[in-house]
């Protein structure tokens, strides 16, 4: 017994002498912000004392985009097509009228020969209106007349053209896949007219989806402030690269509130060098309607949430519809990358070049499989807003001013776990909701508006044609199904809806 007590308190005193040298109980974790680990990685030395000497280097490259636009407006003169209408400046006629506009922005030279570098909608005009003349100001003040390369309405880009012999002061871009979350940045640019304006601060985020559903919805988040007026300007790194033009903001009063988004240098590069040379781009097109996999739709599926995004429609004729893909799907991986909300499937899509054959993967009742896609050719964005529909749009037409509706059928459940009530659809009432007389489904007929269903839109005259993927054509389909859904310990049912005048679409409604 003394002997093995001698050991034991030799262990102890072991550790007791471990402890003074080290600092730490033997075997202890260091805490991720101890001294003696924070002084490799403080940015002391990254840190620069001032951005005079950054700033004093780059700014002769950053110029002032202004326009001058010809606006159509309405003749709103009331004594118009009378002999009156002189005494208004309205002459006889009552057709639009137009009036001066000016756009102001901020740009950047990428040459010594003069091509500048900016934000399409910088220099475009809005509506009905019509670009005049676009001038670009050099720091010293001296104007430019400039002409117009090319320009990009699905990333926003655009590049024009100044002159002058001698050469121009120009800056080039970096590699943006190397910037990190805490990188110093700056932005120059000149917002609200303001020239030469120098912000600091940091990478946010990289690769932030603002949810646009755009084709280039991947962005460098920045708390360097962006104003109205900094849109097209450079965002540089510490070695004076541009690894991100400056492009929107966040903002409920419009003004900077330390939430600004740049286009990164690995996508803008790219289309720059194209409008550059008077290439066309190109972009690959599925032809599908999507939304992210959010957590009702994901409960409603029994998935894991924002993996993968769902496929509300699918376009006729299209790459989708020629490969097999059907509304409902969810999409989990494109040619070998997964769908994430970093890596949107119009994202992979948009980049993959057309013509090309990819294997896509998808979820569909459940069950994985493969398919083979030929990516298309995505149409021009006027042609894309032409065919866009709006799904929250609200259709206050109802069964008409005369119908009655039926006795509601089965309120317990549906009421009670959905927060509607339905009832059978008719011939009568299909044709009163511009649906086919042969279509098949249940109608609402009340929306309880603290429901979930509520929230998502759902109202009177909406057609469930679907629960979790089952047709529904009576009350007691729809009930068994939610009851099921219950059972199974879901949070959600996904219904697809049809509305009049709109495509049939899937919406999660969560079970209460």
């Amino acid at each position: 017994m003394r002997y093995a007590y001698g050991v034991t308190s030799a262990l102890l005193l072991a550790g007791s002498a471990l402890t003074l040298v080290t600092g730490f109980p033997a075997g202890a974790q260091v805490a991720q912000n101890d001294q003696s680990e924070m002084r490799s990685v403080v940015p002391r030395v990254g840190a620069p004392s001032s951005f005079a000497d950054l700033t004093q280097q780059l700014q002769p490259a950053v110029v002032n985009i202004s326009t001058r636009q010809r606006v159509k407006v309405q003749n709103n003169n009331p004594f118009a097509g009378t002999p009156f209408g002189d005494l208004f400046g309205g002459g006889q006629g009552n057709g639009p009228q137009t009036r001066e506009a000016q756009s102001l922005g901020s740009g950047f030279i990428i040459s010594a020969d003069g091509y500048v570098v900016t934000n399409n909608h910088v220099i475009t005009a809005d509506g009905q209106g019509e670009v005049e003349s676009i001038t670009v100001t050099t720091p010293d003040g001296t104007e430019y007349p400039a002409k117009l390369i090319g320009k990009d309405a699905a990333s926003d880009l655009a590049v024009l053209k100044i002159s002058r012999p001698t050469a121009f002061p120009f800056v080039k871009f970096g590699d943006s896949r190397k910037a990190r979350v805490g990188d110093w940045v700056i932005a120059i640019g000149n917002p609200f007219g303001l020239g030469g304006t120098v912000t600091q601060g940091i990478i946010s985020a990289v690769y932030r989806n603002t949810g646009s559903g755009s084709a280039y919805d991947r962005y460098l988040q920045t708390d360097a402030s962006i104003n109205r007026g900094n849109s097209g300007g450079p965002m540089f790194d510490m070695a004076g690269n541009v690894i991100g033009i400056n492009n929107a903001i966040f903002s409920p009063t419009g003004g900077s509130v330390g939430i600004g988004f740049a286009i990164p240098a690995e996508i803008a590069a790219p289309i720059v060098d194209k409008l550059r040379a008077g290439q066309a781009i190109d972009r690959g097109y599925l032809g599908v309607r999507i939304q992210p996999l959010s957590e009702d739709l994901a409960a409603s599926l029994g998935l894991p949430k924002n993996r993968g995004e769902f496929i509300q429609a699918v376009e006729p004729g299209q790459a989708a519809a020629k490969a097999g893909m059907q509304a409902g799907d969810v999409v989990v991986k494109v040619d070998g990358k997964d769908v994430t909300p970093d890596q949107t499937l119009s994202f992979i899509v948009a980049n993959t070049t057309p013509g090309k054959r990819i294997p896509i993967e998808l979820l569909r009742n459940g069950q994985r499989l493969t398919i083979q896609t030929v990516v298309g050719k995505r149409p021009s964005e006027e042609e894309l807003a032409q065919q866009s529909f709006d799904p929250d749009a609200q259709d206050d037409d109802q069964f008409g001013p005369n119908s009655k509706p039926q006795q509601q059928q089965g309120p317990s459940v549906l009421q009670g776990s959905l927060g509607i009530a339905a009832i059978p659809l008719t011939p009568q009432i299909a044709r009163q909701l511009g649906a086919g007389e042969d279509a098949k489904g249940v109608v609402i007929t009340a929306v309880d508006a603290s429901s979930d269903a509520g929230s998502k839109g759902l109202q009177r005259g909406d057609i469930v044609l679907s629960a979790n993927y089952v047709n529904v054509t009576t009350i007691a389909d729809l009930e068994r199904i939610v009851r099921q859904a219950k059972t199974e310990g879901r949070e959600a049912v996904l219904l697809r809806i049809q509305r009049r005048g709109q495509p049939a679409q899937y919406v999660p409604i969560r079970v209460r």
